[in-house]
């Protein structure tokens, strides 16, 4: 396979040196790209700089998994905020996370446990008998959930996470990421 080697008289020439343990993955690139190795070198530069320039300013690359069970994988440029985890009945868990991402929004990342119901025979939660096996019983399982939403400020999300944990990261927001100090 031949390598992009079109130009056009009004755009700059550059020369990229490949070693021959590369070319395949420049080929594939070019394939990919529906033939413009150009428009692939230019994309995949762009996602460098951007990426390399957030991670200078304090940000990572940030994976959370959303839904129910396993989920899918999201993935965002942020830095985080704070994180707070309670129980709410006892044996629910949630776990929240809140991140600012580089444009300034910020993320709530939210985790609650998966939920086991213990049943007596009337219906009712089966209590301490249900751990000792203790007369007839059923139980439930409901696998566990994560969810994201994405918030222009930090006052919007103020009714989704806990009262105290607001708190806590609220003055956060205002702060720069980054100071840059002229020493």
């Amino acid at each position: 396979m031949e390598l992009d080697r079109s130009y056009d008289a009004d755009v700059p020439n550059k020369t990229i040196y490949v070693s021959d343990g590369d070319l395949p993955l420049y080929q594939r690139a070019q394939e990919l790209a529906g033939g413009n190795l150009s428009s692939a070198i230019s994309i995949a530069l762009g996602r460098y700089v951007r990426d390399e320039e957030g991670r200078l300013e304090g940000f990572k690359e940030i994976t959370v998994r959303v839904g129910l069970g396993k989920g899918h994988k999201v993935r965002f440029t942020g830095v985080l905020l704070g994180d707070w985890g309670g129980s709410n009945t006892g044996s629910d868990l949630e776990h929240f996370r809140v991140y600012q991402g580089r444009k300034g929004k910020f993320v709530l990342h939210v985790e609650r446990s998966p939920d086991w119901k213990y049943l007596g025979p009337d219906g009712k939660p089966a209590g301490w008998r249900s751990y000792l096996g203790l007369g007839a019983q059923s139980w439930s399982y409901t696998a566990g959930e994560s969810t994201l939403e994405v918030f222009e400020s930090i006052e919007d999300m103020r009714d989704k996470i806990p009262p105290d944990f607001f708190k806590s990261i609220a003055g956060m927001a205002e702060q720069s990421v980054l100071e840059e100090l002229d020493i």
